[in-house]
């Protein structure tokens, strides 16, 4: 064989084998795999609104009185007043002596002795064991509270309640009345004791003294007149 085609066949044998190569090595390579997507991070409950301080209670000298909500206040139901708590809130009263607690609705204003968050009913005060004390240390976390009232924590605001009325017919008469005089007269309902309530408002105030301007201004309406605190 020549020199010539010898050259030729080890050139032949060398392409086979780099070829056998590439060959092998696509048939054995995979493509790279890519890490599987990090799991989105779970939600955060949203922390539950929760205000700790001193507890009262108050029954004897305002039973069968109106409340803050219009309806007329029975000590024996379960329901409170506070200033934290929009109107119409539910919160779950926990006394920290004794862990003892029980569900009230906001349907007044108060307490307005400095350091304390709430007064509870007679019932509610009893059922947490501090009828006897008058006071204890509670845990107030709320439960609800109407749609578009302000957050807890949040800056207190006032309005300028001209009538509560059970039927609606007579809030929208009132409101009529006033809506030709200012801009910012509306019906806020209210479920408290079992009944519904159409309250005539004006508002919200940022300020009492804006509210009290208001409320002396449209008082030559013979209307009762009452600044609301929320």
């Amino acid at each position: 064989m020549s020199r010539i085609q010898n050259y030729s066949v080890q050139r032949r044998i060398a392409l086979t084998i780099v070829m056998s190569a590439l060959f092998a090595a696509c048939a054995t390579s995979r493509p790279a795999q890519l890490p599987p997507p990090a799991p989105a991070p779970a939600a955060q409950p949203t922390p539950t609104p929760e205000v700790v301080g001193m507890a009262s209670w108050y029954g004897p000298g305002f039973h069968g009185h109106k409340d803050a909500a219009g309806a007329v206040y029975d000590q024996e139901d379960l329901t409170a007043a506070s200033i934290a708590f929009p109107l119409g809130s539910r919160v779950m009263v926990t006394n920290l002596d004794n862990g003892r607690s029980v569900e009230v609705r906001i349907t007044d204003r108060g307490p307005f002795v400095k350091g304390r968050k709430i007064d509870l009913s007679h019932k509610a005060a009893r059922i947490i064991g501090m009828l006897d004390q008058g006071t204890a240390r509670v845990r107030i976390a709320l439960i609800s509270k109407p749609p578009g009232t302000r957050e807890v924590g949040a800056p207190l605001r006032y309005w300028v309640q001209v009538g509560s009325f059970s039927e609606r017919q007579n809030a929208e008469q009132v409101r009529g009345k006033l809506a030709s005089y200012y801009d910012d007269v509306h019906i806020d309902q209210l479920d408290a004791d079992h009944r519904r309530y159409y309250r005539v408002r004006m508002g919200a105030f940022a300020s009492r003294s804006a509210a009290e301007t208001r409320a002396s201004d449209s008082a030559h309406f013979g209307l009762p007149v009452v600044i609301v605190t929320e």
